[in-house]
């Protein structure tokens, strides 16, 4: 009895150091995948802050952590199981559907650009001023869940890509990973900075000298702070969206773009080689967003032109 109870516990360690084992390499998969999308994680990151701007302090964070679990629903309900199914038994649709929601952000950022030259974010204030406040909230929701959607799709895209020859069971286990782990950094450092402002109220209440310095400085600064990430985020949305379409075109045989990217990047790496790192990554976000803008305006002129066509005919 006591021989088969020993052997019995001496598999069930030999299983937890296995698990552990198990546990330890999707943990290591798993931070290398989420290394891989850093760069569209930032851009996430610089995006949404724009989403929560004009609301009371009070329902700042409610908003924050509504698009949280919004995006970990993107990522864990829709995407995963979407993304693992087309790499299992369909990766050609891949490169497409990215592509797709590429257009869609170069759209997102045209359109923010067509606003600011045309002044169009006055019209847009209006009919947010006619709406009621739970309408204007649940809008605002509803239009960062939607970005993100595509951000997350591209996060998860690049993370599969890291992790596709593992067996479909720990992959679906280390994309689950990725999403918890990402969306918390991404909604945590959206709530830090968005709540900013009232940590520097709170500090230049405080007694020492120092600390009531520090805190007028972030009061100060922060709106700069906020307005600068909304000039960022819909940049991002350009940049993203156009590398999309970049590395799906060569996807499909078309390495145009892509070649004149690498050759722009390179010769301006050699000639500052000092920082060749930091000019390939502004070469490359440069022509990525320009490709996207270009683009995002003709996605833009087909949407607008189409409601026009439709009226001129009626």
């Amino acid at each position: 009895m006591s021989g088969g109870l020993v052997a019995l516990l001496d598999d069930v360690a030999a299983i937890a150091r296995l698990a552990a084992a198990s546990i330890d390499d999707i943990g290591a998969a798993a931070a290398k995948a989420s290394v891989k999308a850093v760069g569209v994680v930032v851009d996430d990151t610089a995006v949404t802050p724009r989403y929560v701007t004009g609301f009371t302090p009070d329902r700042e964070l409610p908003i924050i952590w509504r698009i949280a679990r919004g995006s970990l629903r993107n990522k864990v309900v829709f995407i995963l199981p979407v993304a693992l199914l087309l790499s299992e038994f369909l990766p050609q649709a891949m490169p497409p559907i990215l592509m797709l929601g590429g257009a869609y952000l170069c759209f997102e950022g045209a359109e923010k650009l067509i606003e600011a030259v045309r002044g169009g974010h006055e019209e847009a204030a209006a009919t947010e001023a006619r709406l009621s406040s739970a309408d204007h909230e649940k809008q605002m929701i509803s239009g960062a869940i939607r970005t993100d959607f595509i951000l997350s799709a591209e996060i998860m895209a690049i993370s599969l890509g890291e992790v596709a020859s593992e067996p479909l069971f720990e992959r679906a286990l280390i994309l689950i990973v990725v999403a918890l782990v990402i969306t918390a950094l991404v909604y945590g450092v959206v709530a830090l900075i968005v709540k900013m402002d009232d940590i520097g109220l709170r500090l230049a209440q405080a007694r020492t000298g120092t600390g009531r310095a520090i805190g007028r400085g972030l009061v100060k600064g922060m709106p700069i702070i906020l307005g600068a990430l909304g000039v960022i985020g819909t940049a991002a949305m350009l940049w993203v969206g156009g590398h999309i379409i970049i590395a799906g075109l060569a996807d499909f045989g078309w390495h145009a773009l892509e070649d004149l990217l690498h050759d722009l990047s390179h010769g301006a790496a050699e000639a500052i080689p000092a920082a060749a790192g930091l000019v390939t990554w502004l070469v490359d976000t440069l022509v990525s967003a320009v490709v996207g803008l270009i683009v995002g305006l003709i996605v833009a002129g087909i949407v607008h032109l189409i409601p026009r066509r439709g009226a001129a005919a009626h």
